[in-house]
Parts: C-alpha cells; sequence; structure tokens
C-alpha cells in the first residue's frame, strides 16, 4: 500500500497541532510545531479564513494523518462506521483506534504509530498467540496482544516500555509490563479518545 513518504513534521504543522509521528522529538524543543508555529509553505504565514469546507476537510485531513491511513482506507472506514449501530463520527474514532498499529503504540510498545507499523510487519507481535503482520487489523474485546518471545530484548520496545507509565495506558487497555502483554478490556468509548478532534465535521463532509 503506497505510504505517505514526505517530512512528517510539515504535517503537523499543516494542521497547527502535534500528531506525535515522531515520537520523542514531538515532546522536546526540536518539534516544528513548538519551532514554526505557521503552516509550511512560503505563505504560511499569512491568516487565511477557512470556509466550511475547509474546516471540514483540516479535520478529515487531521484524523488520517494521526492514524496514518489514505483516502481510499479511510473512506473504506467511514462507511463501515457509517453501517454500524450507533454514532457515525463515534464508530468512525473507534475504528481507527482498534487498528493494531494504534493499539501496539497506546500499549506502550514503540514510541509512534509508524514506528509501531513498522515492527508489526517485522512479525514481532503476536494476537491471541497468532502471529499478525497487517497493521490495520482490527483488536475486538478480549484479544491479547503480546510482543514475540523473541523480540522481547530488542532495544527500541524496551526503551519504550521503560518511558510509560501505567497512568497513560488507556482504560480501555491493560499492561502487563514484565509478560509485555496488552489485553483490549472492551471497545474504546468515545471519552476514551483523546485527540482534539470534531468528527462530526468529517460526518458532514462525507454526507454531502
Amino acid at each position: 500500500m503506497a505510504r505517505y513518504s514526505g517530512p512528517v513534521c510539515r504535517q503537523c504543522r499543516r494542521e497547527g497541532m502535534k500528531l506525535f509521528l515522531k515520537g520523542e522529538r514531538c515532546l522536546s524543543r526540536k518539534c516544528a510545531v513548538e519551532r514554526r508555529s505557521y503552516p509550511p509553505g512560503m505563505a504560511g504565514q499569512k491568516r487565511v479564513k477557512l470556509k466550511e469546507y475547509g474546516i471540514q476537510l483540516r479535520e478529515k485531513q487531521k484524523v488520517k494523518r494521526v492514524y496514518g491511513v489514505l483516502e481510499k482506507q479511510f473512506r473504506g472506514y467511514f462507511k463501515a462506521a457509517d453501517r454500524a449501530k450507533g454514532v457515525t463520527g463515534e464508530k468512525l474514532l473507534s475504528l481507527l483506534e482498534t487498528r493494531l498499529d494504534n493499539v501496539v503504540y497506546k500499549l506502550g510498545f514503540t514510541g509512534s504509530r509508524p514506528q509501531a507499523r513498522q515492527l508489526i510487519k517485522h512479525n514481532h507481535f503476536r494476537v491471541n498467540g497468532r502471529k499478525v503482520n497487517i497493521p490495520s487489523y482490527q483488536i475486538k474485546k478480549g484479544d491479547v496482544i503480546e510482543v514475540r518471545e523473541k523480540s522481547k530484548k530488542l532495544d527500541v520496545i524496551v526503551a519504550s516500555l521503560e518511558k510509560v507509565s501505567d497512568k497513560q495506558t488507556p482504560d480501555w487497555l491493560t499492561l502487563d509490563r514484565a509478560a509485555m502483554k496488552g489485553v483490549a478490556q472492551d471497545a474504546p468509548a468515545r471519552e476514551h479518545i483523546q485527540i482534539p478532534i470534531q468528527e462530526q465535521l468529517i460526518v458532514e463532509l462525507y454526507s454531502k
């Protein structure tokens, strides 16, 4: 599948917020949003008032960039959320939040979602004891996500876990740090998703 291969810090600057695409760098003084808090490009420093469509589009782009999905895949998530029972916007975020790469990141096994995708593709994780190397794999209630036995001494995973506190683990997930294992206790509720997203704007955009 195609992936954005350009400088990810430009994406954060475009959205005007930290998307945490580069792990620790996003928390340091080197963060591009901290150094240049205006959109990239020659006209970036000019204030542009967005119209309704522009506001909705920016909200969609923000969510796509946070979770690392492209338009075709994102549209598929929206269609699935629209068919499901409940509030479409909340279902959309729930589907994105339960992607394996996001769960691996939320459990603290990696410092960023892109890093999680790379390690998943290299077979460093198991779901319910089975090898899963698909970052978009949907995690369901009761699923067990663990680091493969041979990968438990991998420096990047060990270092990431050491920096994560138990308070950072979302309420819908539980982490056994010693066993390098996590369990999805439930589906994520809207209050568990702390990203500043107005999902209703995305619903309005696709409803036109």
